[in-house]
């Protein structure tokens, strides 16, 4: 008989997330699902409620680093085993927006969070028999780094802001391998494809319509839940991977150069170290 597991998914409510997090309770697995809104996240729990499985709903947000550092607690705390985390939590901004802790939105968000996360769960993780990160975040692109604007505050695009925070999730799986390769947790970095999910975000005119449009093509959610759960079940024996769905990318220093990486892993500590206190919330 098999023995049940338990998840941690962020941006869990909507999207890829929520259809993990389906597929995961509906098997008979345990899910954490981290959001904002508790109206979705209640929903997702009554569906559980008559599944094998079960799913709890914990609202945060993970573009204040200090909520994330206290969800991370709180989830340890109650999960000391956490069999795999699947990293899905972003918001799309046209026009640029700075957090109380003084970050863009985004790279608190995208990229930042997710530092937290992966390394805040990692004890946990490493208690697991075969655990996996799986990071959504669309490896693979060339996007160039500007790191005197990492933050887009002199040329802010909404999309090359979020194209480039997939970028530093690639660095920051290099530098996860590097320093944690030899122990049980494997790295994934997942491209999902054009899929239907949510979309959420702040949208201009212009984008919205765009996404409408990419709406009437796009798979659904639910195609891409099987390659991740496949990920999660039977992690790659490499540290670090990346997949577009089922596809398994190449690793090449082009795009996943350790010596950026370790680059990026400095100023991430230098930015959390100095970030403005915020309390955290309740």
């Amino acid at each position: 008989m098999r023995s049940t597991k338990t998840f941690v998914i962020t941006g869990g409510t909507d999207g890829i997330g929520a259809a993990v997090a389906r597929a995961l309770f509906s098997r008979g697995d345990h899910v954490v699902v981290i959001g904002t809104d508790p109206e979705k996240g209640g929903r997702l729990a009554r569906e559980a409620a008559s599944a094998p499985g079960g799913l709890e709903f914990v609202r945060a947000d993970l573009s204040l680093m200090s909520s994330t550092r206290r969800v991370i607690g709180e989830v340890v705390e109650a999960h000391p085993t956490i069999d795999g985390l699947v990293l899905c939590a972003r918001y799309f901004r046209t026009h640029r927006r700075v957090t109380a802790e003084g970050f863009e939105d985004n790279f608190a968000l995208f990229y930042l969070s997710r530092v937290l996360f992966g390394y805040g769960l990692l004890d946990a993780l490493e208690k697991a028999e075969r655990p996996a990160i799986v990071n959504v975040a669309g490896p693979g692109h060339d996007t160039p780094i500007d790191w005197d604007d990492l933050q887009s505050a002199e040329r802010y695009d909404g999309v090359r802001a979020m194209f480039v925070t997939g970028r530093l999730n690639d660095l920051l799986g290099v530098t996860f391998a590097e320093r944690h390769g030899e122990g049980p947790v494997r790295y994934v970095l997942f491209h999902p494809g054009t899929t239907a999910t949510s979309f959420a975000g702040e949208f201009d005119a212009p984008t919205a319509a765009f996404i409408a449009r990419q709406k009437l093509t796009a798979k659904p959610a639910a195609e891409v839940a099987p390659p991740i759960l496949r990920l999660l079940d039977d992690p790659p024996g490499a540290p670090l991977s990346a997949f577009n769905l089922s596809t398994e990318l190449p690793l090449g220093e082009a795009l996943f150069p350790p010596g950026l990486a370790a680059r990026l892993a400095d100023v991430t500590t230098d930015l959390l170290a100095n970030a403005r206190v915020r309390r955290p919330d309740r």
